[in-house]
């Protein structure tokens, strides 16, 4: 019984984390290139990036996305001096950041297409 509970509770968390990656990954897309343009409030997108990878490295390998998590874990170290030091992104940082998001959405899509196959 209490196995049956926990598996749903995992399950349904599998399902909110999966709903919602993509659109994390992408959000954090558009912050990097309107970091790139200079725009204002660059520390807030510096943030809410940072804070939207930390979501998918932290949460993803305990719902069966390791490599998601392990994408996005290298995806946020790219711009983690920038949040230290409460700055806008070198632009080499954002390059690195922008390749990094991209092995990050293709990693997720594999492994999003893994998890629909196994749980449906």
């Amino acid at each position: 019984m209490y196995t049956d509970q926990f598996e749903a509770r995992i399950a349904k968390v599998r399902h909110r984390f999966a709903t919602a990656l993509e659109s994390k990954i992408t959000d954090a897309l558009v912050f990097a290139d309107r970091m790139a343009r200079g725009e204002d409030g660059n520390f807030k997108l510096v943030s809410d990036s940072y804070r939207h990878l930390h979501s998918i490295c932290g949460i993803g390998p305990t719902v069966g996305f390791a490599a998601t998590g392990e994408a996005a874990r290298a995806a946020e170290s790219t711009i983690l001096q920038a949040m230290y030091e409460r700055r806008q992104p070198t632009e080499k940082e954002i390059i690195n950041l922008k390749k990094a998001l991209a092995q990050l959405r293709t990693t997720a899509a594999s492994e999003l297409r893994r998890m629909y196959q196994r749980w449906g």
